[in-house]
């Protein structure tokens, strides 16, 4: 529903919902949104609603009055994964929502300890294919992208005895493969993983995107590497309630394509790991979740992994 004529939009706080707790990478991207749009929208109130992987939070947006004063900042955990792994999720993410602006993607990646035989991903998964049983890999979780990003792999590379090993976030398990408690994981690109890979204590042998990323120019991709259809990059953007009229969307796509235009903002993304998108919007929003959810739901119904 749009504001009745003359009065102005908008006409009190907005408020952004974060489905996630304080100070992780979709917080971290939502609140520069916030910030930077304040000249256009002036007060944003965020609000972190952790809970359930991010379904507390993202089904309240969903329930809320589609008035142009509530919004999701949402993840690829929101709008693709759990949709196709809950048995009965509480909202569907393209009748529920309305897709405003992707900002930026944060692949993930193909990464090893340094004692790991394999200094590329062909040699990675030859070792692999020869030592069935012998090789994990550590995730932020089970049911993340990075443990998605995992059985992904397995499944392109016909290895399907390679053992997850699922950690309560991806510090403790990045730590874990740095110090050589397990042989290699499958985290989301950042600073401090690359970091480590600069120091020689990991080796991160592939990225898993479309093209190679602005903080790591000198990573292949997975598919460089010869490894098609190996990307897996989570994705930070708007969301609002279904039924929001599309002159707010269309004035929140525009204002936010701005915000994306900038220099300063596309650097402070780079440099925390995330590949700026300057060239979305509604419609390649919309496009993009429902690609994203045919191809993400036959990995999750392969792994048979649930969530009630």
């Amino acid at each position: 529903m749009a504001a009745p004529r003359g009065v102005a939009y908008p006409d009190r706080a907005i408020r952004l919902v974060v489905p996630f707790s304080p100070g992780g990478a979709t917080d971290v991207v939502g609140r520069l949104w916030a910030d930077r749009i304040k000249p256009v929208l002036g007060t944003v109130v965020t609000e972190n609603r952790g809970g359930g992987g991010g379904v507390t939070g993202a089904a309240e947006v969903a329930r809320a009055q589609p008035d142009g004063h509530t919004f999701l900042f949402g993840n690829t955990s929101t709008q693709v994964l759990i949709p196709a792994i809950m048995h009965n999720p509480p909202y569907d993410p393209l009748k529920d929502f309305v897709g405003i602006y992707i900002l930026c993607n944060t692949p993930t990646s193909i990464v090893v300890h340094a004692s790991v035989p394999a200094h590329d991903l062909a040699e990675l998964i030859a070792y692999a294919r020869a030592n069935p049983g012998k090789l994990s890999y550590g995730s932020a979780g089970a049911g993340t992208l990075t443990n998605l990003a995992g059985e992904l792999f397995k499944q392109l590379i016909g290895a399907p005895d390679i053992v997850h090993i699922p950690y309560k976030g991806a510090a403790p398990g990045v730590a874990d493969l740095a110090s050589g408690h397990i042989p290699m994981m499958t985290p989301n690109v950042g600073a401090p993983l690359i970091e480590l890979h600069r120091a020689g204590k990991v080796r991160i042998l592939a990225i898993n995107a479309a093209k190679r990323i602005k903080a790591a120019p000198d990573i292949p991709t997975a598919v460089e590497a010869g490894l098609p259809g190996m990307i897996a990059g989570n994705l930070n953007g708007l969301f609002a309630p279904a039924g929001v009229a599309e002159p707010i969307v269309e004035r929140l796509a525009d204002a936010t394509r701005q915000i994306m235009a900038d220099a300063d903002v596309q650097r402070i993304l780079v440099a925390s790991g995330f590949e700026p998108i300057t060239d979305s919007g509604p419609q390649a929003t919309r496009q993009f979740i429902t690609e994203e959810l045919a191809r993400w739901t036959p990995v999750v119904k392969a792994t048979g992994l649930k969530m009630e």
